[in-house]
């Protein structure tokens, strides 16, 4: 992250933008190249992105405003994580899905059937959406 002196502006070299979204910089990159994020040149020739386009951009991402890829979906989902499933246990009735999205580990518990109509199996991107309505309370270590 650097914040130039003169106009103020924070911006951030592909590989900041890419930690902070969880994204490869290879991924980043794409969507710069695809002018769905912009980024301009520094006066070495490395790609910027400026704080609040990345600001505006990750909070379109999380409405689901952005363009999509897929076409579009209607949900009152607010939270969706895309990743990859890392691990798929069935048993004759119920499936254990687990998709590592990002730093974060999402397992979700689903019928059989379900699991086997959305094809899932591990190495395949899905997308978790989680909508809840149950707070789980845990108390700090304790001295």
């Amino acid at each position: 992250m650097r914040t130039d002196k003169l106009s103020g502006v924070t911006t951030f070299r592909i590989s900041e933008a890419a930690a902070l979204l969880g994204v490869s910089a290879d991924t980043v990159r794409r969507w710069v190249d695809g002018g769905r994020l912009p980024a301009a040149r520094d006066e070495h020739g490395h790609r910027r992105v400026p704080g609040a386009d990345l600001a505006s951009f990750v909070r379109d991402q999380a409405r689901g405003t952005a363009p999509s890829e897929h076409g579009e979906r209607f949900s009152s989902a607010r939270n969706r994580m895309r990743g990859i499933v890392t691990d798929v246990v069935r048993d004759g009735v119920m499936a254990q899905v687990e998709i590592q999205a990002g730093p974060f580990r999402v397992v979700s518990l689903m019928s059989r059937e379900a699991a086997d109509d959305l094809g899932l199996r591990v190495g395949v991107v899905a997308e978790a959406v989680v909508k809840s309505t149950t707070v789980i309370v845990e108390l700090p270590d304790r001295d």
